[in-house]
């Protein structure tokens, strides 16, 4: 009988044994997620001890589940099984078909219209390998927002140190490599590990690094030099170091040229930049540039005010008309964030596809000239930058006060930046049309001499036989499929594109999105750059620090105190 009891005692506690086991098992996989024999064995002989006392439970013990106690710890149980799996079912559902909705002010945690619709254009498989030991939140956050624009973006993170086959095929040289894969071209996106720092993948990296991959070819920028130019090295003088970098980013090559050194302009060329130059061109310089537009190139034109650069044969040839005179903002905006009335702040934007995201954006051009088109027949102008009516072009800077005068001022709004096309029929093209015309004209005399010759009778079926109109209709139509198209922007300031404007306000947009209409790029949507985090921080003077002290810790603990004791006292 001892006997039978002590077994029975053995029975009774078995569930204390199984839990443990259980529990000692189940906690290691969950959190290493590696599932090794002696985990799996804990969990299954744990498992083993439960079933038995269960077993146990239901053969001699049918007095314990009619107890009271025994039923509503059962009920308690259960409610409580039911509720977690409530909350699991919630849970699950909120993170398979989340709605986002992003309350923060620079919509942090939303990804740009840019990255959006290259993500969404994706029509083959693109993946991003991340060799590193594990994931922040904060990265594969990122990455599962691209991942809902389109299934052909997978990412997976991989450990250099377990698959070293794939490791030694991306080249993988340091931990925190992300490497991009589309069909069968492979590129780094990112190093996110340098001098034992740790940053977070960037998404203006992976969505300029997606843009690249997809290219088949390399666009040839070649910014001009020579004349004084803004040059691609940082210089303290101001540069186009930080565009530069910005475009080659974004898939571009970008040189500097010097025409009369090269001996004329290479023929892999898309863009030529001219930014302020500070001496005139050669005119067999502007000639050579003249040629290249007419040959349907594509330039920009960055001309401060009071600089002749002598290129005024090709501004001609396009009706620009610049001014020397500067643009006031007499609306005071500038002072706002510490600049004069000589930086005009833009938000109206043409209607054209460099401007068309803008919206009501800022951009800013400090000392900038007014530009002014004139109707010349094949160029087509659109307006890209617009001041408003509160600006006008001043033409006396020596005073001491800066006041609009009708008779010498020009009064906004007008443009500071212009886009321009031109069609341009191939001397080719027009010399076979000027010889068709003059074939189709002996061809119209010989007609009418033979029409003169024949009987009445047969007048009508001459005219209906030889008639040379469809001639000339065929012919205009081979004119038009060889004709080409020039790109041609210019805009009254150049100072916007150097490294300290750069990367402020629109400014980096207005540059990028233009060179990439200029060269013919802009089958892809033009949009804003995706932004990065901005370091937004809360400057306390002592006082005001003292006294959030006080308030956090003395005063509204007393209030706290203060009306749980009123509540207290009326409750008594």
């Amino acid at each position: 009988m001892n006997k039978i009891s002590n077994y029975k005692i053995i029975f009774k506690y078995l569930f204390i044994p199984g839990l443990i086991l259980t529990f000692a098992g189940l906690v290691p996989i969950v959190i290493t997620q590696n599932q090794t024999v002696l985990y799996l064995t804990l969990v299954i002989l744990g498992g083993i001890f439960l079933f038995i006392w269960l077993i146990y439970l239901l053969v001699t013990g049918r007095s314990f589940w009619q107890k009271r106690s025994t039923q509503t710890g059962t009920n308690a149980f259960i409610a409580t099984v039911s509720l977690l799996a409530i909350l699991a079912l919630i849970n699950f559902i909120a993170v398979r078909y989340s709605p986002r909705i992003d309350l923060t002010e620079t919509q942090l945690y939303t990804l740009s219209l840019e990255t959006q619709e290259i993500v969404k254009n994706l029509d083959q498989p693109t993946k991003v390998y991340l060799f590193d030991k594990e994931i922040t939140p904060q990265d594969e956050d990122l990455l599962e927002n691209y991942q809902r624009y389109n299934n052909n973006f997978q990412f997976e993170v991989i450990d250099p140190d377990i698959k070293v086959n794939l490791t030694q095929q991306f080249n993988v040289q340091s931990l925190g490599d992300v490497y991009l894969e589309y069909e069968d071209k492979k590129q780094l996106v990112q190093t996110l590990i340098s001098f034992n720092q740790r940053e977070p993948l960037s998404e203006i990296e992976l969505t300029n690094a997606i843009a690249r991959i997809q290219k088949d070819y390399i666009p040839k920028i070649y910014l001009l030099e020579g004349h004084g130019e803004y040059s691609l090295e940082p210089s303290p003088e101001g540069s186009l170091s930080e565009a530069s970098k910005s475009l080659e980013s974004k898939g571009y090559e970008i040189n500097s040229l010097n025409i009369v050194e090269n001996g004329g302009i290479p023929d892999d060329t898309d863009v030529i930049i001219i930014a302020s130059p500070k001496r005139e061109l050669f005119e067999q310089e502007v000639t050579v540039l003249k040629e290249y537009l007419d040959q349907g190139g594509s330039a920009l034109l960055l001309l401060d005010p009071n600089i002749d650069p002598g290129l005024e044969p090709i501004l001609k040839d396009w009706g620009i008309e610049l001014d020397n005179r500067i643009i006031i903002d007499g609306s005071g905006s500038g002072s706002i964030v510490g600049l004069g009335p000589t930086t005009p702040f833009i938000t109206n934007y043409g209607n054209h596809p460099i401007t068309e995201e803008f919206a009501n954006s800022i951009s800013f051009y400090p000392l900038s000239r007014p530009v002014d088109t004139v109707e010349v027949e094949n160029v087509e102008a659109t307006s890209l930058l617009v001041t408003n009516d509160q600006m006008w072009a001043e033409s006396d800077l020596e005073s001491e006060e800066v006041i609009f005068d009708p008779q010498e001022d020009i009064s906004g709004p007008f443009d500071l930046g212009v886009a321009l096309t031109r069609t341009i029929v191939p001397e080719i093209v027009k010399d076979t049309t000027t010889e068709s015309n003059i074939v189709e004209e002996e061809s119209k005399d010989e007609i009418n001499n033979t029409v003169n010759n024949q009987p009445d009778s047969n007048i009508n079926e001459t005219e209906n036989n030889d008639n040379p109109e469809p001639k000339e209709e065929e012919q205009n139509s081979d004119s038009e499929d060889q004709q080409i198209e020039s790109r041609l922007v210019v805009i009254g300031n150049s100072t916007f594109a150097t490294n300290n404007l750069f990367n402020q306000q629109l400014n980096g947009d207005v540059f990028l999105n233009t060179v990439q209409w200029l060269s013919n790029q802009d089958e892809q949507i033009l949009s804003i750059r995706p932004k990065e985090a901005k370091d937004r921080r809360l400057n306390l003077s002592p006082l005001q620090a003292n006294i959030v002290t006080i308030l956090s810790l003395g005063v509204f603990p007393l209030l706290g105190l203060v009306v749980a004791g009123i509540t207290w006292w009326r409750r008594r």
